[in-house]
């Protein structure tokens, strides 16, 4: 099993920057790591996944050239950086674990990833 745990969150104004870190710990496996966003009301919505072997990248359309995901193998860590933030980015951010192998490119879906952390909140706003 992988526990997931997410901090850095925090309230800004519009145009600040924030990174959010998230360290894995249990087993060692994973295959994708990804953070999702969620504010009141909606749904749990994707923003960025890399692949822990080979470091390749995805975004939503919504935090593309703004947001950058990277992870350090090392420290079992996987990092948002959150740059020219805006209101609409105001939500509990969720980093995310997928281990299942028959499932290998997890992408944008919820339910590609098995271990979730708990959340951290961002609030932008004036």
């Amino acid at each position: 099993q992988v526990q997931v745990a997410e901090s850095g969150g925090g309230l800004v104004q519009p145009g600040d920057s924030l990174k959010l870190s998230c360290v894995a710990s249990g087993s060692t496996f994973r295959h994708t790591m990804g953070w999702f966003r969620q504010s009141p009301g909606k749904e749990r919505d994707f923003v960025a996944s890399i692949s822990w072997n080979s470091g390749t990248t995805d975004y939503a359309n919504s935090v593309q050239d703004r947001f950058t995901i990277s992870r350090d193998k090392v420290k079992n860590a996987v990092y948002l950086q959150m740059n020219s933030l805006k209101p609409e980015d105001t939500a509990v951010y969720y980093c995310a674990a997928a281990v299942n192998i028959r499932n290998l490119k997890p992408g944008a879906t919820v339910d590609g990833y098995e271990f979730w952390g708990r959340g951290t909140q961002v609030t932008v706003s004036s």
